[in-house]
């Protein structure tokens, strides 16, 4: 099983824990985990950009000058795309970007990352977060005391944690979750992953009911 470092509210370190299995089982499926990030870019688009073809450009309704006889190339409007303030040939116009995952697969290529980052020894396992009210420098002083004060920090919380959330509002490098709505891309596009203990007992704790019920 994999583990990762431990920490209490305080800061203070402790012995190394176990990892939930049903999460982190080791497994990486990278081309699942490329496809799902692949989509997740893609679906952010908005696919707004367009150009005007000739069709669309006002003016040019004239032939430039006669067929014959003038010396010059032939021309049949200012508005083709060789002449200035005409059309675009082949420019962009508006479409959807949009990519459809399954669930299950979103589902493996989410249990992947948090596979990568264990792997690579960067999840670290906090008690809680002991907040009553946004406190930014408590928030920075505890980062610190753990070690990733400097590095691109994605902070997991068992559900809704709004006084964390208002206090790493002014710390550029740390995003706060709830654990159960970071998504692969989430997961990888931070350099740390600092997890609530509570957050994983419940993964634990969903397995064990969802086996119930399949039972």
């Amino acid at each position: 099983m994999l583990s990762a470092r431990y920490f209490n509210a305080a800061g203070e370190p402790g012995d190394a824990v176990q990892l939930p299995q049903e999460l982190f089982d080791g497994v990486v499926n990278d081309a699942v985990l490329h496809q799902v990030i692949k989509a997740h870019l893609a679906n952010k688009r908005q696919g707004t950009a367009a150009t005007k073809t000739r069709g669309m450009v006002s003016g040019g309704n004239n032939k430039v000058w006669r067929q014959k006889g003038t010396g010059r190339a032939r021309q049949g409007s200012i508005r083709a795309p060789h002449w200035r303030g005409g059309g675009i040939v082949f420019g962009p116009s508006p479409r959807s970007y949009h990519q459809d995952v399954p669930r299950k697969v979103k589902a493996l290529a989410r249990r992947s990352a948090f596979n990568v980052r264990a792997l690579a020894d960067q999840v670290t396992v906090l008690e809680r977060f002991d907040l009553d009210a946004p406190k930014t420098r408590r928030v920075a002083e505890l980062l610190g005391k753990i070690g990733v004060a400097d590095k691109k920090v994605l902070v997991l919380t068992d559900g809704i944690h709004n006084p964390l959330f208002l206090s790493v509002r002014n710390l550029q490098n740390v995003r706060v979750l709830p654990f159960r709505e970071a998504s692969a891309y989430d997961v990888m596009t931070a350099n740390q992953l600092v997890i609530e203990s509570a957050a994983l007992q419940s993964v634990g704790a969903g397995a064990e009911k969802e086996e119930t019920v399949n039972a």
